[in-house]
């Protein structure tokens, strides 16, 4: 074993959550049809990223919003949340730590993720 490759994010309606992730900067790496069920396979990822996500809602024992934990770096977390907030993004407060600034967000389905500036 050598990296983490891809991490799911279990969501409702995964258009709607395509679109909310890519005002987070996510670009689209793949979609395209997926199981019997109608389906996507949505995988999306930063450029130049090794880690990507995949908008899933096709797993029972995972249902949507049940993600917490998700870190994402940032360099400039006070022009994130300007450029966020401009698009209509809801976020939490800002907590600062001894080992970086975190400001949580929400997906459309509730799962939560954090952006991270040292």
């Amino acid at each position: 074993m050598k990296a983490i490759e891809i991490i799911s994010i279990p969501v409702t309606n995964q258009q709607a959550a395509k679109a909310f992730y890519m005002k987070l900067g996510f670009e689209v790496i793949v979609e395209a049809p997926f199981g019997p069920n109608g389906s996507q396979w949505i995988q999306m990822g930063y450029p130049n990223s090794a880690v990507s996500i995949t908008l899933v809602n096709w797993f029972p024992d995972m249902p949507a919003g049940s993600v917490r934990g998700f870190v994402i770096k940032t360099d400039d977390l006070d022009a994130d949340i300007a450029d966020l907030t401009a698009k209509g993004i809801q976020l939490g407060e800002v907590d600062e730590t001894p080992w970086g600034k975190f400001l949580g967000i929400k997906d459309p389905d509730g799962n939560v993720m954090s952006l991270h500036a040292d």
